[in-house]
């Protein structure tokens, strides 16, 4: 056979292993990517469509059928002096605990930052609530409200100091479970400013140490701007997840959820007890819906003010 034959013969052989290559990385990403799109959908895009068909209709747990009613179940939302309670617990714990955990968070972050070589410790050490059991945690915390026997008000006596009744008194519930979830989260947010101070270069505040700029004018005119979008991450996340809170409400409120009276009860608690406690999966999931729209609102509101700032 010729030179030019074997020459083929080799380009032929090479083709097909490419081929075969080609194929097998072919069935690799189908058998990753077909379990991740399958139980995505499972169990994630079908429960938002049923709950969102299920929020027009009279559906109850156990029953074959649901009657459609439109939006009457949205209207009974609003009309529910309950769910008007629940929604306005629901921005009061939002706005305890977004902006005093945003500014805990960025100065145990700048803190840490200078920290030198212990950095990697005390990383570790403010970001291990967040790994912990939000049960385990929120019963330990119930435990040191406890106002006869609890730490809190023991040490109080100690210091000669008037006790509260924490998590029983309809002024004082939402504060204390308000702080708690401070520490439980806040470690995740001092992790995510860490990770952005360290995109600053060093550049930037060598120059502004040869302007003679002081340390408030550092942070303001050179770290504040540049971890504008490390800012506008963890603010958006914040408050998506204090409108969604439910474990800590839940945890700590009492038997039922919500107490005392009401004041600690917000919308996901609320959902959760019509939906599977009354079986009112109807009103439950439109319930759901307006507290989805309305966070979608606040997302949105946020990008465009925040992205603005970011750009300018």
């Amino acid at each position: 056979m010729s030179g030019l034959g074997w020459q083929a013969l080799r380009q032929q052989g090479a083709g097909g292993h490419l081929r075969k290559q080609k194929a097998q990385r072919a069935v690799f990403a189908l058998s990753i990517l077909v379990p991740l799109i399958a139980s995505f959908a499972i169990f994630w895009i079908y429960p938002v469509i049923r709950g969102f068909l299920g929020s027009f209709t009279a559906w109850r747990g156990f029953e074959p059928r649901a009657e459609f009613v439109g939006l009457h179940q949205y209207a009974r939302a609003f009309r529910d002096p309950v769910f008007t309670i629940s929604l306005r617990n629901t921005f009061y714990y939002a706005l305890l605990t977004v902006p005093l955990d945003i500014v805990l968070a960025l100065s145990l972050a700048l803190a840490v930052q200078a920290s030198g070589a212990v950095k990697g410790y005390l990383r570790a050490a403010y970001f291990l609530p967040v790994v912990t059991s939000t049960i385990a945690t929120a019963l330990v915390w119930k435990w040191l409200y406890q106002p006869s026997f609890g730490l809190i008000n023991q040490l109080l006596e100690l210091a000669h100091l008037p006790t509260q009744r924490w998590l029983i008194s309809t002024r004082m519930a939402m504060p204390s479970i308000a702080i708690y979830a401070i520490w439980k989260s806040l470690g995740f947010n001092m992790v995510i400013f860490a990770a952005g101070l360290t995109t600053i270069s060093e550049t930037y505040y060598d120059a502004a140490k040869v302007d003679g700029a002081n340390h408030w004018q550092v942070f303001r005119r050179v770290t504040l701007p540049l971890l504008q979008p490390t800012l506008t991450f963890v603010v958006i996340t914040a408050v998506i997840g204090s409108l969604q809170v439910f474990g800590p409400v839940y945890v700590m409120s009492g038997d039922p959820p919500g107490g005392p009276n009401n004041s600690t009860m917000v919308v996901a608690v609320l959902q959760w007890t019509t939906a599977f406690r009354d079986l009112e999966l109807g009103y439950g999931s439109a319930m759901g819906l307006v507290l989805f729209f309305i966070i979608l609102a606040l997302t949105l509101v946020q990008l465009r003010v925040l992205r603005t700032r970011w750009e300018y």
